[in-house]
């Protein structure tokens, strides 16, 4: 075979023009000449030449395809980030010291969100009432019990507390926080013929009991003046039922007592006697001058 002229387009192809000898075949010519490796096709210009035209190899397909892949993965990745759920955590935005800091909880708020129960106690005994004790809950119920002088047996009743005889004595006891202070509340001088004063606070364990005779402590004192006040009026509404009941002749004296307790602003709560009043204006069982007593005194309450 004799190669007359080679040319050549460009490197990815290119055209080969043989002269070939007529008395050989083309099937033959490929056979010696062309590789089967290289995959050429063939198109033949009979009867002196033929032009072959090389196909792109596998080498020379692979940057494009490798261009296509890389892009297909680009559009996919966009594709998950815009639509699809991510396992990534979103970062924790930042919080200032100023932020996160909460305030403290004051012992006033903790008392107030468990059962808390307070107690009162008063002994002389050679006063009339020699012995008074209070108990009640936060909500202002709960019970008396007294002892007279010349009686053995103590009575015990019921107690409620008005809403505003309540918040003062609830407020008082905050106020000396008392569960939380070591204060001695007993004044540097004693009073002993004054009687002995006991205070006693209790929330789920913990407890406290302070006693004295006489204090400086002006809450203290506050909180005795209205413990005090609650125990003469419950006191005296325990005598004017034993007076309806059995000794009707007694309330007159009974009414005047009220009067000088209600001028003297020794009541807990005068409003909390209303209805004991409206009571007895209408009770048959007792004197007249007693139901116009109590007429006059609930006009002045309810004044």
């Amino acid at each position: 075979m004799k190669v007359s002229r080679l040319a050549v387009s460009r490197p990815s192809d290119f055209s080969l023009l043989i002269r070939v000898h007529p008395r050989k075949s083309a099937a033959n010519l490929l056979r010696q000449t062309v590789p089967i490796s290289q995959q050429l096709s063939i198109s033949l210009k009979w009867p002196r030449h033929f032009q072959i035209v090389r196909k792109p190899t596998i080498k020379s397909l692979m940057l494009p395809a490798a261009l296509l892949i890389v892009s297909a993965a680009v559009f996919v990745v966009a594709q998950q980030s815009s639509g699809t759920k991510q396992n990534t955590r979103p970062a924790q935005p930042v919080v200032t010291a100023a932020a996160s800091t909460k305030p403290a909880a004051t012992p006033t708020a903790l008392e107030d969100s468990k059962p808390i129960r307070f107690e009162y106690e008063f002994t002389q005994p050679q006063f009339f009432i020699r012995h008074i004790v209070i108990e009640h809950d936060q909500n202002g119920h709960g019970s008396i019990t007294f002892e007279r002088r010349s009686e053995e047996i103590p009575y015990k009743e019921a107690l409620e507390l008005s809403a505003a005889a309540n918040d003062r004595i609830t407020s008082l006891w905050r106020a000396l926080r008392f569960l939380d202070s070591k204060e001695d509340y007993q004044a540097p001088r004693q009073y002993p013929h004054l009687g002995t004063m006991r205070l006693k606070m209790e929330q789920d364990s913990r407890k406290r009991i302070a006693e004295f005779n006489w204090s400086s402590n002006k809450e203290i004192s506050s909180l005795v003046s209205e413990y005090r006040r609650a125990a003469d009026q419950a006191i005296l509404i325990f005598d004017l039922s034993i007076a309806r009941e059995n000794q009707p002749l007694n309330s007159p004296k009974l009414m005047d007592q009220l009067e000088s307790m209600l001028k003297r602003n020794a009541l807990s709560d005068a409003q909390q006697l209303v209805p004991l009043l409206k009571d007895i204006t209408n009770d048959d069982h007792l004197p007249l001058m007693t139901r116009n007593h109590a007429a006059r005194l609930l006009k002045q309450i309810e004044k």
